[in-house]
């Protein structure tokens, strides 16, 4: 953990304490806060270039009033004395103007939690000349193969607490560092991405190695016919489509009746090979373990051996079903209620090469993008690959291919995985990381090759 946080436990209670004797003198006695601050940097760089340096610091305040059924939530940047009051005159005022929920739980009581160590003080200490030789390093490599590289390499540290007027003090710190690197040649391209809490765990060298690799191997690609294919997504792609499912592992999602689980809890809806969990405590996950309300994340059995077992529930949803709470609510008031956020997907024993090995006829897909839902029920996206899509005949790659567009649905990609990678920690256009493995998936749906 860094030697200084950036919010110390004691001056979290000292802002909470400023919250309650103002909230208070106005009347209201059931008070929630989150409190935070964040200092990140970043180095971004193109055309082989460091281009931009930046770093920020920030903190919050959001302060969330209860008062005779009615709540409301309102935020504040600063952390000095008169804004602590004005957040908290304004969130008491906002409360008073709603209407009453009749389904608002109280403030959560507190229960034990346990820690989720995610502070690493290398990462912390990353400086930008760090950053800019490890950036270099990066850039040499990829120029050594006559491409162009672009990408990202960031670094940040986070507190994030919850505390209630009914004794609830959820306190955690953490870093996480993110590499990201495009390889860029004439008529192709290559990419890889990596996240970890410990800076020391990235290896960018390999991640350029990795992407400028896959840049050469697809160079004059080939156009592929629009078909379905025995296809082997990598952790990222499969993160990338995969990850889009999981906001209807949700208890208010199924009661609002937008969730492709509707009527399908208990029952097979994947292959006998696919099992899921969401799992805080997993050695490759981040964030804290407990939710918006200060409840501890309990671990969910989502899916086994392709059996819906579990859903989120939120403390209101909770409530609503005749369900206990999990511990993954979002911030209340808020419309999407809960959903799974440390998504672990079960893998094999086998490698990426494994699987290429065992396919006679195939295409690797490296990422994909511009992700979108067609059929909410049978979960059918569309989107493109990017950044690497290749042929595989006679279990190796033997040509580039341009970028298909797909059809295809998550409920059938994975009644239809063949064989699986082993898992691990993801990063790729989602906004949070899972650890999955990388799939071979047969019948994959693509309907159309793009121009480039």
């Amino acid at each position: 953990m860094p030697d200084e946080p950036l919010l110390s436990r004691a001056r979290c209670e000292e802002i909470f304490g400023l919250v309650m004797q103002h909230a208070r003198a106005q009347g209201a006695s059931e008070v929630e806060a989150h409190i935070g601050a964040g200092a990140s940097a970043l180095t971004r760089f193109a055309n082989n270039t460091i281009h931009q340096n930046v770093a920020e610091r920030t903190s919050y305040l959001s302060v969330r009033a209860i008062i005779q059924g009615r709540t409301a939530r309102a935020s504040t940047n600063l952390l000095d004395g008169d804004s602590i009051r004005s957040v908290v005159d304004h969130a008491i005022a906002i409360t008073r103007l709603q209407a009453p929920d009749p389904d608002l739980p109280p403030l959560a009581d507190p229960q034990p939690w346990t820690p989720t160590p995610r502070a690493c003080c290398s990462t912390a200490q990353v400086t930008p000349k760090d950053r800019a030789r490890t950036v270099a390093e990066a850039i040499r490599r990829v120029e050594s193969a006559s491409q162009v590289a672009a990408g990202i390499y960031s670094t940040s540290e986070s507190v994030f607490a919850v505390l209630n007027s009914a004794g609830v003090f959820g306190y955690h710190p953490e870093t996480m560092a993110v590499f990201s690197i495009t390889a860029m040649a004439p008529d192709s391209s290559g990419w890889t991405k990596a996240s970890a809490c410990d800076a020391g765990e990235l290896d960018p060298l390999r991640l350029a190695t990795i992407a400028a690799r896959k840049a050469a191997e697809s160079g004059s690609p080939r156009a592929g016919a629009p078909g379905r294919y025995t296809v082997i997504l990598e952790p990222s792609a499969v993160l990338d489509l995969v990850g889009q499912m999981f906001p209807d592992f949700s208890g208010t999602a199924l009661r609002d009746e937008r969730s492709f689980l509707n009527e399908r809890l208990g029952q097979k809806v994947f292959g006998e090979n696919i099992s899921i969990r969401d799992n805080v405590f997993h050695p490759q996950q981040s964030g804290p373990p407990f939710d918006g309300e200060g409840v501890p994340r309990t671990t969910l059995n989502l899916v086994e051996n392709g059996v819906i077992k579990e859903i989120a529930y939120s403390r209101q949803a909770a409530r609503l079903s005749g369900a206990k709470p999990t511990g993954h609510g979002f911030p209340v008031p808020n419309e999407m209620g809960e959903a799974p956020m440390n998504i672990v997907i079960e893998g094999g024993g086998s490698s990426v090469e494994d699987l290429i090995a065992s396919t006679d006829n195939g295409i690797l897909v490296t990422r994909l993008w511009y992700i979108r839902e067609v059929d909410p029920y049978q979960k059918i996206m569309t989107g493109m690959t990017r950044d690497g899509t290749f042929l595989i005949e006679g279990g190796r790659i033997t040509a580039g291919l341009r970028n298909f567009r797909f059809n295809q649905s998550i409920v059938e990609l994975l009644s239809n995985v063949e064989a699986m990678s082993a898992s691990v920690r993801a990063a790729g256009e989602e906004s949070f990381d899972m650890v999955v493995p990388a799939l071979k998936v047969r019948h994959f749906n693509f309907t159309e090759v793009t121009r480039f």
